[in-house]
């Protein structure tokens, strides 16, 4: 019997977009009649109260693309610490490339997508690194790259010399529009002449980039005070309010979807923000805000936050979301799903692949 081809997702650092672009290629592989398997050999974004065999990317993908319980496979191991200090004194004596075949095997699908470890190093303590998975599994590798004019080829130069025959194409990520044009007239002919097909091109998206004031909530550890039926609100903007009240004025009328950060006390700035384009107001300073701020937050359907945090690292946390927050929310699903279908080639993918 034939094994269904492998596509390994793989990327040369965090935070590409492996698990956007694993939903997206999903969705239309099942639009065109295709059973889709779905693992993640290598885990590394579970939490302390979960299970090791728990993995928010799994479950999420489980989830959206309503696979069966045979089409997907709970990671066959946590990168943690534990687990590594286990290995490196040599209590850890398990074959995890024999472990992967039988891992892989037990995948049912026409076509099984694997999400590779977060750089092409990450997972070599256990000969689970993006190139071990695909020589064991013999899987083609798909790179995810994030546009960076200053690093985007010498990432590609380094998967091609790693990866070989096996890298069958790269998807850049997150172009910003005024670049498409130079993308595709001068990298893509460049890639094109070291053998490396460019198979997508996704323009960055202002909503991929936001984060939800429920993400917001969980990263801060905040009191939600008012609203809290609006937290799947999306944030494009982070904005802190420590002006007079003209000056903020001015200020918030250019920014959309804010979230706004700004003292208890500042009542001003409070109002000022909640008459613009605000999706969340952040307070600090342990000072509860006036109930006149919670009534017109309640008509207004803004939800208000307390965090009992300092300025300086309630922005830090924030500003980190906005790069490094995951693909959870069903509105970044249906958005990544449209860009992948008008934006990538599934016909150079198929042909690739040896499909029909």
């Amino acid at each position: 019997m034939k094994k269904p081809p492998y596509l390994l997702i793989a990327s040369s650092a965090a935070y590409t977009g492996k698990s956007a672009t694993i939903l997206g290629i999903a969705h239309q592989l099942q639009q065109k009649g295709y059973q889709v398997g779905y693992g993640k050999p290598l885990g590394t974004s579970f939490q302390a109260h979960q299970s090791p065999q728990e993995e928010k990317d799994v479950e999420f993908i489980y989830d959206s693309l309503e696979l069966s319980e045979t089409q997907v496979k709970s990671p066959l191991l946590m990168l943690e610490e534990d687990n590594i200090n286990q290995r490196l004194a040599g209590k850890d004596l398990n074959d995890y490339q024999k472990s992967l075949t039988n891992y892989c095997q037990q995948i049912t699908g026409d076509f099984i997508l694997l999400e590779g470890p977060a750089d092409l190093k990450q997972g070599s303590l256990f000969n689970l690194s993006t190139p071990e998975i695909a020589q064991t599994v013999d899987a083609a590798v798909l790179l995810i790259a994030k546009y960076d004019p200053l690093s985007l080829i010498d990432e590609i130069i380094e998967a091609k010399q790693i990866l070989g025959k096996r890298l069958i194409g790269v998807l850049i990520n997150k172009i910003p529009a005024d670049k498409l044009d130079a993308t595709q007239n001068l990298i893509q002919s460049f890639c094109q002449q070291i053998g490396v097909d460019i198979l997508g091109m996704l323009p960055s998206d202002r909503l991929l980039q936001s984060v939800s004031v429920r993400e917001l909530v969980t990263q801060l550890d905040a009191k939600v005070l008012c609203r809290e039926d609006r937290l799947d609100l999306m944030v494009e903007s982070l904005t802190v309010g420590a002006m007079n009240v003209n000056s903020a004025l001015e200020y918030f009328r250019q920014r959309h979807n804010m979230a706004v950060i700004t003292g208890g006390d500042r009542t001003d700035l409070q109002l000022a923000a909640l008459e613009s384009s605000t999706n969340c107001l952040i307070l600090t300073g342990n000072s509860p805000p006036q109930p006149l701020i919670l009534s017109r937050a309640e008509d207004l359907e803004i939800p208000i936050l307390a965090v009992n945090l300092d300025t300086l690292s309630t922005v830090e946390i924030v500003d980190q979301a906005f790069g490094t927050v995951r693909l959870h929310e069903e509105i970044k699903v249906n958005c990544i799903q449209e860009l992948i279908r008008q934006h990538f080639n599934f016909e150079l993918l198929f042909s690739k692949l040896s499909l029909s």
